[in-house]
């Protein structure tokens, strides 16, 4: 079994466009939950099983009848972030980027940017305020969303923070030049 140290290598090697010593999995938050013991187990019953024949219906393309379904669940329980965060992305199947950005926000207030629905809404929202030319404020949400544990939104922040970028380049020339050590001569 490798060690840590050997992992961060092995993982600077493959990888060299990431941090060093960045090894996936390690240090990462642990598995995110939302905390849905404020609801009524009743009324949360049958949001989750209208939650999930909402996503049966937009995987099968039925992107209409998941928004009702969804909807329908924020119907009967308004405060919690889940069915935002679900209609939020049927909205933007559509080509609603307007109104899946203010149930995403609306899905980031009631989880308190925490949770599972928090860090899968902060990344949501990240990359419809990037391709939204939103750098800063996409920056903003990969970070949060980064420190929560996602290992896709720290790879995203990486490749927005200008400075991280330059030294991940001068990085990998540098592990380039390790690996092939006959190619600096050459040039």
């Amino acid at each position: 079994m490798a060690s840590a140290n050997d992992r961060a290598v092995l993982q600077a090697i493959f990888n060299p466009t990431s941090p060093f010593g960045d090894v996936p999995g390690i240090n990462q938050e642990e598995e995110l939950f939302d905390d849905d013991s404020g609801f009524d187990a009743e009324l949360l019953k049958r949001v989750k099983e209208l939650e999930m024949r909402g996503v049966s219906a937009a995987e099968a393309g039925d992107l209409q009848g998941a928004l009702q379904l969804f909807s329908q669940a924020v119907h009967i329980l308004p405060e919690r972030a889940s069915a935002y965060n679900n209609r939020a992305q049927a909205l933007r199947l559509q080509g609603d980027t307007t109104g899946a950005l203010q149930d995403l926000d609306r899905a980031i207030v009631l989880s308190g940017g925490g949770g599972r629905t928090g860090c899968q809404a902060l990344v949501q929202r990240g990359l419809l305020r990037r391709l939204g030319c939103q750098t800063d404020e996409a920056r903003a949400d990969f970070e949060k969303a980064a420190s929560l544990g996602s290992e896709f939104a720290r790879q995203q922040a990486v490749l927005l923070n200008p400075y991280a970028a330059l030294c991940n380049k001068m990085l990998s020339e540098v592990i380039n030049k390790l690996r092939n050590p006959n190619m600096s001569e050459a040039q």
